[in-house]
């Protein structure tokens, strides 16, 4: 039954979308898995390439970024001390080499090369001391700013990050720190030109207007020359990046939209010759069908979550609120997800650090005994399980003899999600899996930029999220919740006024605070154990899968690269005639 009604929502889902949301420059080419493509190699001129990330970024502010699609853009138009390879490799970027490190792990030395700015000024270690800065201020609002706890503070409560010359950047951490190259390569790390952005927001109110319209400095492979919001994004080659003579492409068109049946239409006409999703009905007729399609690993997680603030545990315990959440994960059947939904080998997930983790002590993080659940088996194997969890919560059932069951007093709610077809399916899942409880569940989706602010306001009560490691250690994965952490979408310990069925997060903070200033690396790995038994124990996020990465593009198109965090760099990108 189940699986009848998700094709019939699906295909539905499907013909509205493109009934309403049409291209001007074709529509999608159907394939039967036989058939090649309706254009197998790029139209566009020789020194383009046309692409789709999703729909108007959220910001393209290396401080204030914390989306998938704009740090692509970032990595591509921004130069930071270190970057990653086309296999995976953390490499100098502005760096000479990797940094000096004192014999107690704590002093970084760096060591710069002379670059420029886009304006043809000097890239210098100052620029640096000032972004990185600029970036922790509690007046930025930046939701990463609290990567930079790692370091030192001076006793004026700036960054112990100190330009020693022009081109040598020296770095004071609180303690050692395995993963501190890696952050030295993330986006909310790089350098970002301190007049444009004082010359925009004099008044400090808003931080990110000085790249809010193309023509803006940076220093990285890409200068943004044309911005049509939410349209369309014009990257031109920038002279000046250090590595210019190796560019091999001009300019990068970049479709702003997050109709994924536009842009699959646009890829088939030739108008995109990359494209970063596809409908979700057409993952079938291309995986290992079509050489156009590509599936690639991530480190990450999908997930779906709850605000623990919500009107809907108001009157609960916190044990009851938190039997409640834990029910509804029993019942989310992730074997049909990955199966109908996903389609491209997914793996199921049992705990929220995702598989294959490093711990930042040598081994891998999730072994054979870190599983909270057997992912294998949720769904209608566990109704029995999760009536009982929100019997102990207070509800009680009648059995409707089909195997469903009504729920006293009623559960309604609404799942969040935004624009795209792969992610209202699984909304659709879950809408069916909790209706065997009585518990009823609508979908609403949103604009990108309304659902990320809707889900950081804590504007809902369930919400299809996922999480991309920014670096291979599991505190990446954990400190996103700290009530300090503009990631933290579930609420935990946030608000004025906590709602008393939220769990008390004081010693989850303080649990992060002894992870990050440990020198005991073996410890800690016992530690971040301890964390994620105390973030699952809250049900409110329920893991669903670990995620890898689809995307489309042209067969004579070479060298676009893609990390395990999902960057994706375009600079060296070359079409073949």
């Amino acid at each position: 039954m189940k699986k009848k009604l998700v094709s019939i929502m699906l295909v539905a889902a499907m013909a509205l979308s493109v009934a309403a949301c049409g291209s001007s420059k074709g529509n999608s080419a159907k394939t039967d898995g036989t058939e090649a493509m309706a254009s197998s190699v790029s139209k566009t001129p020789d020194n383009q390439i046309s692409i789709n990330l999703a729909s108007e970024p959220q910001s393209i502010d290396p401080a204030l970024n914390s989306a998938v699609d704009g740090g692509c853009m970032i990595v591509n138009s921004f130069a930071g001390l270190y970057t990653y390879d086309k296999d995976g490799n953390l490499i100098p970027q502005l760096a000479s080499d990797m940094p000096e490190v004192s014999d107690d792990g704590t002093v970084y030395t760096v060591k710069m090369i002379k670059s420029q700015w886009s304006n043809g000024e000097e890239v210098t270690a100052n620029d640096f001391v000032y972004s990185w800065n600029r970036a922790a201020d509690e007046k930025t609002a930046a939701d990463y700013a609290y990567l930079f706890d790692i370091i030192a503070r001076n006793d004026d409560g700036s960054l112990a990050v100190e330009a020693t010359d022009d081109y040598t950047l020296k770095i004071t951490l609180t303690n050692p720190c395995p993963y501190f190259n890696d952050l030295m390569a993330f986006p909310t790390f790089f350098p970002v030109y301190q007049k444009d952005v004082e010359k925009a927001d004099p008044d400090g109110k808003n931080p990110g207007k000085w790249c809010q319209e193309a023509g803006f400095v940076s220093n990285g492979a890409y200068t943004l020359k044309s911005w049509k919001h939410n349209e369309s994004m014009v990257y031109v080659k920038n002279p000046k990046y250090y590595d210019a003579d190796n560019v091999t492409m001009d300019e990068i068109h970049i479709m702003l939209s997050a109709d994924d049946t536009a842009t699959y239409a646009a890829y088939n006409s030739g108008d995109l010759d990359f494209v970063d999703t596809v409908p979700n009905d057409e993952i079938s007729t291309l995986n290992g069908k079509n050489s156009d399609f590509h599936i690639i690993p991530n480190l990450g997680t999908y997930y779906v979550g709850f605000n623990v603030n919500d009107p809907i545990f108001d009157r609960k315990t916190v044990e009851q609120a938190e039997s409640m959440r834990k029910a509804m994960n029993l019942l989310i059947d992730r074997e049909f997800i990955v199966e109908n939904v996903g389609q491209t080998g997914q793996v199921v997930a049992d705990s929220f650090v995702p598989a294959g983790m490093s711990d930042g002590n040598g081994g891998v993080f999730k072994t054979d005994d870190t599983s909270y659940y057997d992912a294998t088996k949720t769904g209608a194997d566990q109704v029995e399980e999760a009536k009982k969890l929100l019997e102990s919560a207070g509800y009680t059932f009648t059995d409707n003899g089909d195997g469903t069951y009504k729920c006293d007093p009623a559960i309604s709610m609404t799942f969040l999600t935004n624009d795209d077809s792969g992610h209202v399916a699984v909304g659709e899942s879950m809408q069916q899996d909790f209706a065997l409880l009585g518990i009823n569940m609508e979908i609403k989706s949103e604009d990108w930029n309304v659902f990320i602010e809707d889900r950081k306001s804590g504007n809902f009560t369930i919400a299809r999220e996922g999480w991309l490691a920014d670096y291979n250690d599991p505190i990446n994965m954990l400190e996103i919740f700290t009530t300090d952490s503009g990631n933290n979408d579930m609420q935990l310990g946030k608000g004025d006024k906590p709602s008393d069925s939220a769990p008390d997060w004081t010693d989850y903070n303080k649990l992060i605070k002894e992870i990050r200033t440990t020198s005991d690396f073996s410890k800690r790995v016992d530690l971040m154990h301890q964390a994620e038994d105390m973030l699952m124990d809250t049900g409110a996020v329920m893991p669903i899968y670990y995620y890898n990465d689809i995307y489309m593009l042209k067969s004579n198109i070479k060298g676009i690269y893609s990390t395990i965090y999902g960057m994706k760099y375009f600079m060296y990108a070359t079409k073949e005639k």
